[in-house]
């Protein structure tokens, strides 16, 4: 059985960063497409940050230049590094992963996602 479990939401000051984790178990995420995304309330879920099976990385131009993402493949773990945090960055965010090595339109289509997490939410203060 396929989960992704993420951890590392909470509540932080506007400017502030925060670092979210995915633990990743039944599935090997090391060479699939796997990404973060998040849907705020009364909006639709957007793709931010995804990665590919050889590493090549894509960002939202909301969050290009302020999240990073990576993956640690022997703890099967996904993370996003967020910094410059905004008010608008509040919303659930969820990582999910695809059971193919390329990532395709998934940044703007996210029904391409085959996994997903329930989700850590992020609340951002000003």
């Amino acid at each position: 059985q396929v989960q992704l479990v993420e951890s590392g939401g909470g509540s932080v000051e506007a400017g502030g960063s925060l670092r979210l984790s995915c633990a990743a178990s039944g599935y090997t995420i090391s060479s699939s497409c796997v990404g973060w995304f998040r849907q705020a309330p009364g909006k639709e879920r957007e793709g931010i940050a995804i990665i590919n099976g050889i590493g090549t990385t894509a960002y939202a131009d909301s969050v290009k230049g302020r999240f990073t993402i990576s993956r640690d493949n022997a703890k099967n773990t996904l993370y996003l590094q967020m910094y410059s945090l905004k008010p608008e960055d509040t919303a659930m965010y969820y990582c999910a992963a695809r059971t193919r090595t390329v990532c395709g339109p998934v940044l703007s289509y996210y029904g391409g996602m085959d996994y997903w997490g329930k989700g850590t939410l992020v609340t951002i203060t000003s």
